[in-house]
């Protein structure tokens, strides 16, 4: 079976994207997903996306991880996936996505898409942690994904794979895990972060939801004020915007890049039984 997708990026966030209206994209084969996500030997990407049919929006968006895991949701790629479904014609320009999050909106504007987020959850403030014989001080919330946060004051010194890894196992986090973010704040308005992203096992140069839930913690500590705009390791600088409240934010959306590297044809088949 040969299967069309497009090779896209958000931030230098990349990804498999596939319109799968059909329902016929293998997702029960994990190790074909792993496979094809792998740098050397695949594709390469830090998930595939897939364009599904659905009865509550649009369309539903399911995300896997390079580790062939399936997660809740995805930032960078939401905007992703929301630029092609508008292109071939599966959504509107302003259109709601069901996740496994729940329904979001986005609105495309060629190469930019505003997401419009579900609310944040889980909010968990200065937990004092012991992670790779550090004491650190933690701050945590959902924002579609776990995503835990430490403030640095050089972000690049940071061994954020050695740092990260601990914080993703953490016993606070158990048993699913965590997403570990770094951030420098760099003005009442603007931050830098670095992200450690659980399913990719390694630190990424964007991550859509971790960029949100660092603006919100950053935010509710009194560091900085919406808009935030956040500069990721890849050089790219995104908005979180977002209404403050007293047990924590609503309103809250991403805007940023969604763009094409190139389409092409998978190969599939089963593996032999």
């Amino acid at each position: 079976m040969q299967i069309a997708f497009w090779k896209m990026h958000g931030a230098a966030n990349d990804f498999i994207v596939a319109d799968d209206r059909t329902m016929s994209f293998p997702v029960d084969d994990r190790d074909w997903l792993i496979r094809i996500m792998a740098r050397r030997t695949g594709v390469g990407a830090e998930g595939v996306l897939l364009i599904q049919p659905s009865k509550q929006s649009d369309f539903r968006m399911r995300f896997f991880n390079p580790d062939g895991g399936e997660v809740d949701m995805c930032g960078n790629g939401a905007r992703c996936i929301a630029r092609l479904a508008h292109e071939i014609g599966a959504a509107p320009r302003q259109m709601r996505i069901e996740t496994r999050a729940g329904l979001i909106r986005a609105e495309v504007d060629g190469e930019q898409v505003l997401l419009h987020l579900t609310e944040p959850r889980d909010w968990r403030l200065n937990q004092r942690m012991d992670v790779a014989g550090q004491v650190l001080e933690a701050h945590s919330v959902n924002s579609g994904v776990p995503h835990v946060m430490v403030e640095v004051n050089d972000l690049d010194s940071v061994n954020v794979t050695e740092l990260g890894r601990a914080l993703r196992y953490h016993s606070a986090f158990a048993p699913g895990g965590t997403n570990a973010n770094f951030v420098q704040i760099t003005s009442p308005q603007s931050l830098r972060l670095r992200t450690y992203e659980r399913g990719v096992e390694a630190e990424t140069l964007a991550c859509g939801t971790g960029i949100v839930a660092c603006g919100l913690l950053a935010g509710r500590l009194g560091k900085v004020r919406p808009p935030v705009s956040v500069l990721t390791a890849g050089g790219d600088r995104l908005e979180v915007n977002y209404t403050p409240t007293d047990d924590g934010a609503t309103d809250v959306t991403l805007r940023g890049p969604a763009l094409h590297v190139f389409q092409g044809t998978l190969d599939y088949s089963p593996a032999p039984r």
